[in-house]
């Protein structure tokens, strides 16, 4: 249940910086501020305009800091709530006291996201906007945050709004033939209804099918890189990388763990696991590395394999393909800067991109080709990418597709008008359930529970 208290919390991370913030929200929020905050100038704070001041300890009148001080008047505030917002300087003790004093004058200590959450519950955003909040502060690309931005701005929740708006249709001419059956209701079912049905269905379908893509621009990807030693698997991450995070040296070997790295590639937020290169070996740290590999290319969404362009494919390299197995791979023939002597099996049935770790030659295509395994020639730099990028949404549009499929079956079939309104009331709730509108609340505690303390 909402209840309309007052809360506040600490907006910024913990730890010493240059500025402190902490928000209060709820219908106590400005007397609670006129109680610890003292203005420079005469005259209480005014509606989104910053205020200098000090805050003072109520009870003894010793001052806190110094700070600057904004209120915000419901409705015209994040939250809908009336918000003051308090900056201070930035230090961990500072900033807690002045949270102590706030809760001291009656506020409570917000919940994780319950900002958000109010914003949400007053009607300022729908639940996608809510949780593409989230997925901007956890952007790691330019790609996710175009991504996650327009799904803030509303663009997503506007497509779900026609899939929405199709199906309202179809439900009140079907209800309008069971409330009034005696009445000649101006509609064709079979007809007028279906041409609002049938572009729902296309949109559900359009969304469903880029849910993929939008994943792996929100969530990113694991990309293992194998090979034999000694064929310029680190040199690869180093380059990929364009820093010198792996050790490269002549020794067979050198690679004994894991080295993991997250790196834009193409709009990608891609992680790179370096690892150690496959044979038989007596050391025993090596054969850890070797197990750890062979343990992490299942779990891969995606395999480099990479050979040594200039020697023979050799027995070591065919028992690395067979590892791999059905796992997605492309194949990476280093040191094309030496004549070509490897020729790759007829059984590899991928990718392959000629690199030159040592010139760079090649790398462009192979970041390409790294990006179109998962983009499948789709911009990735999310500028004009609107898309599905959470399960849950994904889950529930494909619920509201079943729901509308089964409805244009049962109407072809000639099932009664109480039945048809059943299977569009089923997929209506299901749109919602992206949106919002019909989420247990069970679901939203859950969402909003995995939002930082302060947002």
């Amino acid at each position: 249940m909402y209840v309309r208290d007052t809360i506040a919390a600490i907006s910024t991370p913990v730890g010493e910086g240059g500025i402190g913030i902490v928000r209060i929200s709820g219908p106590s929020s400005l007397a609670i501020a006129h109680s610890i905050f003292k203005m420079k100038s005469d005259g209480g704070l005014k509606s989104h305009r910053f205020s200098y001041g000090e805050i003072v300890v109520p009870a003894t009148g010793d001052v806190l800091d110094e700070s600057m001080a904004v209120y915000m008047k419901a409705p015209n505030s994040y939250t809908r709530e009336d918000v003051v917002e308090i900056q201070c300087h930035g230090g961990t003790l500072v900033v807690s006291k002045i949270l102590s004093l706030v809760v001291g004058e009656g506020a409570r200590l917000a919940e994780p996201g319950e900002f958000t959450k109010r914003a949400f519950l007053n009607g300022r955003i729908d639940l996608v906007q809510a949780e593409a909040i989230m997925d901007v502060i956890a952007s790691k690309t330019d790609a996710s945050l175009s991504l996650a931005q327009h799904q803030r701005e509303g663009l997503l929740s506007k497509r779900i709004e026609t899939v929405k708006e199709g199906i309202l249709y179809a439900l009140a001419y079907v209800e309008a033939l069971v409330d009034f059956p005696e009445d000649d209701v101006d509609v064709a079912v079979d007809t007028d209804v279906l041409a609002r049905v049938r572009p729902a269905l296309d949109e559900l379908d359009a969304l469903i099918s880029g849910f993929e893509e939008g994943r792996v621009i929100r969530d990113g990807v694991s990309v293992v890189i194998a090979g034999k030693p000694n064929v310029g698997k680190s040199s690869l991450l180093n380059t990929l990388l364009k820093e010198k995070r792996a050790i490269v040296t002549a020794v067979p070997g050198t690679t004994r763990d894991l080295i993991e790295e997250v790196v834009n590639i193409n709009g990608l937020p891609v992680k790179l696991l370096d690892t150690a290169g496959i044979r038989d070996s007596e050391d025993q740290v090596e054969q850890e590395g070797v197990r750890l590999t062979l343990e992490r290319i299942p779990r891969a969404d995606l395999v480099l394999f990479v050979v040594d362009g200039s020697g023979a494919f050799t027995e070591e390299d065919a028992a690395i393909l067979e590892a791999v197995g059905t796992k997605p791979m492309i194949a990476v023939v280093n040191k094309g800067d030496l004549p070509t002597v490897a020729v790759l099996p007829d059984s590899i049935h991928a990718v392959a991109v000629s690199i030159s770790t040592a010139t760079g030659s090649g790398i462009p295509e192979l970041r390409k080709a790294i990006a179109d395994a998962f983009m499948h020639g789709k911009a990735v730099d999310g500028r004009e990418f609107v898309a599905v990028s959470k399960a849950r949404h994904r889950d529930a549009l494909l619920k509201s597709r079943f729901s509308l499929e089964t409805f244009i079956g049962n109407l072809e079939a000639g099932f009664t008008m109480e039945l048809l309104a059943i299977d569009l009331r089923d997929a209506l709730a299901a749109v919602g359930e992206v949106t919002g509108e019909t989420t247990a609340d069970d679901v939203l505690d859950r969402i909003f529970s995995s939002f930082c303390i302060g947002k």
